[in-house]
């Protein structure tokens, strides 16, 4: 694969501020694309990360965006045509999640997972697709284990999760032959607010005997959308085998 087999191309990618998503920015930009990333309140956190993909001679903004509001979703859709002058990808990276016992999930808990993790890629892609049916583009959703296995202290993030699975389903059929769907789904990424020991007991249990880094998501995300032009509506685990 040619190392900037994105160039010319643009990116929206949201919550690509930090962690998971920053790795997947700077993979998108060391192929050759443009990008174009949303926050919600890491501000400088963004700057830093636009900072990034500036020196590697890209074009890139970071535009502030509640994924949950559809007026927020619209204008940031419209200031990323605008800025890039297309939308070639989207990568649904924003989401949240916590750990709740079932039975003390609140309503206000419950919609707040639903409407970030599942109803923000809705909006983002219902808004971005006549960018991308006119780019013949790409939607790169991020999934979750959580979404494949019952979680009993997250019931919410995995309801949310497999939602999103079948949603990527969903628009694959429906919007083919011009945008191809895909849906990535990490299993245990490390990161340094998860705990040495928590993340050492799920190395143990992991056939590749590691936990997954941002930039193992990245890759697989970068595999849809730079190839696979007849891949559409799959999940990829990316977990070390820990879904075995």
């Amino acid at each position: 694969m040619s190392d900037l087999v994105l160039s010319g191309k643009s990116a929206l990618v949201t919550g690509g501020a930090r962690r998971i998503g920053r790795a997947i920015v700077l993979s998108l930009a060391r192929a050759g694309a443009d990008v174009t990333i949303t926050y919600r309140a890491s501000a400088a956190d963004a700057e830093e990360t636009v900072r990034q993909l500036r020196s590697f001679g890209r074009q890139a903004q970071a535009l502030e965006c509640d994924v949950r509001s559809e007026t927020a979703v619209r204008e940031a859709v419209a200031k990323t045509a605008g800025f890039h002058g297309r939308i070639d990808i989207l990568v649904n990276n924003a989401a949240i999640f916590e750990t709740v016992t079932l039975d003390e999930i609140t309503l206000e808990q419950w919609d707040t997972m639903l409407d970030t993790n599942l109803r923000g890629p809705f909006l983002f892609a219902r808004g971005a697709l006549p960018h991308l049916r006119k780019a013949k583009g790409r939607i790169v959703n991020l999934g979750s284990l959580g979404g494949l296995n019952p979680w009993p202290t997250r019931g919410h993030y995995c309801a949310s999760k497999a939602g999103l699975h079948m949603l990527s389903e969903v628009m694959a059929k429906a919007w083919a032959p011009d945008v191809a769907v895909n849906c990535v789904a990490p299993g245990w990424i490390d990161q340094k607010d998860k705990g040495e020991e928590l993340a050492a007991q799920y190395a143990a249990k992991t056939p590749m005997q590691r936990n997954g880094t941002a930039e193992d998501i990245a890759e697989a995300v970068l595999f849809f959308a730079a190839n696979a032009s007849f891949v559409t509506g799959q999940t990829l685990v990316v977990d070390g085998g820990l879904s075995l």
